[in-house]
């Protein structure tokens, strides 16, 4: 359900009040290999919550590529179930966009071939961005790039794999400011034929603290001038993504945290870049609607109504900001099944969007962290050997 409109003008914080719309022909709508873009807007890949239900409702506000979780590729070559339900994609969902994970080229260009062999996806993404300490302990997501020769290995076991499917790569600056990556990595993937890269403006040590860096944003679209440049970080509001592009020169912007409980957001994003000013927000009794919406497109997805629990941190985000009272919050955070999810929602107070929870962080909000390598990782960064296949993971998911 969408909210309703109105004619007030949406509430925006003082960082962006001076913020004006996109202007006609300001931003050229960018293309992903054959896949052009109706606005320049890609929601990032996030293990355990952009699932089909989510990717669908999102994209029920607005036109963007809407990315499959981040899976792991070791897992589809090995025929883990699970794995496979993960990358499934809605009957009506196009372009069908899928994130990979791995440490190794050989289960990178398998799963990659078995994915698009069978006709599956209509673009690849790869992960080199992560920064949890399951992945980077064994030498993936954002551990990986400062291994070049290694890293030259994956992409290019992708890229030949993929043949007509565009690939393209995420990453952050580096693993820390003693280790920064960015640049070089976003040469070898023009290189080595990725149709577009994407930077997180923080290194893998960062996590998710402070500001992200979008001069540095700006600086890789600089050294990269012959693919499209995305830019992700800290995009809460639409006019975020307007002055990160103003900012940088990048062609368009990821958008991660800022979607959660708000995927209104893509609405307002192309609004803005359509040069209108965006609607207002939905009212609690509109979020409660959403919410309702996105949990029964859970259960129904996956035939499961114990899949209410899997919408429990969604719910959570949904209220950020709105004054709940604990009593409320705490019985939303243990609703399992719809039906109660509506009891609850049924309860909640009438209440406007709450200006001050406009740029609420929510999910991962740690760090900085020293991050978890393997033993011996920076000794020799020429060093092209991936660890040993068995300690990959074996299985995708949050």
């Amino acid at each position: 359900m969408k909210p309703t409109t109105s004619t007030a003008p949406a509430p925006r914080s003082e960082l962006n009040a001076a913020v004006e719309p996109a202007s006609p022909g300001e931003f050229p709508l960018p293309a992903i290999g054959p896949i052009q873009l109706e606005t320049p807007v890609i929601l990032a890949p996030m293990a355990g919550v952009t699932d089909v239900s989510f990717r669908a409702l999102c994209r029920s506000f607005g036109a963007g590529i809407y990315v499959n979780q981040m899976i792991t590729a070791r897992a589809l070559v090995e025929n883990n179930q699970t794995t496979w339900k993960l990358a499934e994609f809605g009957p009506d969902e196009s372009p069908r966009s899928i994130q990979l994970y791995g440490t190794e080229e050989r289960s990178i260009a398998e799963a990659v071939r078995r994915l698009v062999g069978e006709g599956r996806v209509d673009h690849i993404d790869m992960n080199f961005g992560c920064p949890a300490p399951k992945v980077t302990r064994l030498g993936g997501g954002s551990a990986l790039p400062v291994k070049r020769r290694l890293l030259r290995k994956m992409i290019k076991a992708a890229v030949e794999a993929a043949g007509d499917v565009p690939v393209t790569i995420k990453f952050r600056k580096g693993i820390d400011d003693d280790h920064l990556t960015f640049l070089e990595t976003g040469t070898i993937a023009a290189e080595l034929g990725c149709a577009a890269i994407a930077l997180h403006g923080r290194t893998a040590r960062d996590l998710y603290s402070g500001h992200a860096d979008w001069n540095a944003i700006g600086e890789l679209k600089a050294h990269v001038t012959d693919i499209p440049v995305f830019g992700n970080g800290d995009i809460w509001e639409p006019w975020d993504a307007l002055r990160m592009m103003r900012q940088t020169g990048c062609d368009g912007v990821v958008i991660g945290r800022g979607c959660l409980g708000r995927p209104w957001l893509f609405r307002d994003l192309a609004a803005v870049f359509r040069g209108e000013q965006p609607a207002p927000p939905p009212d609690l009794t509109e979020v409660a609607a959403i919410m309702v919406d996105h949990a029964q497109r859970l259960v129904d997805w996956y035939d499961d109504a114990s899949q209410v629990r899997q919408f429990r941190k969604h719910a959570i985000w949904y209220v950020t900001g709105f004054p709940l009272g604990g009593e409320r919050r705490a019985r939303l955070a243990g609703v399992s099944s719809v039906d109660e999810l509506c009891a609850v929602v049924d309860d909640f107070p009438e209440s406007p969007f709450p200006t001050g929870a406009l740029r609420v962080k929510r999910s991962h909000s740690g760090g900085p962290r020293r991050v978890v390598l393997p033993h011996g990782w920076l000794d020799n960064i020429d060093d092209e050997t991936p660890l040993p296949a068995d300690a990959g993971a074996k299985s995708s998911g949050g």
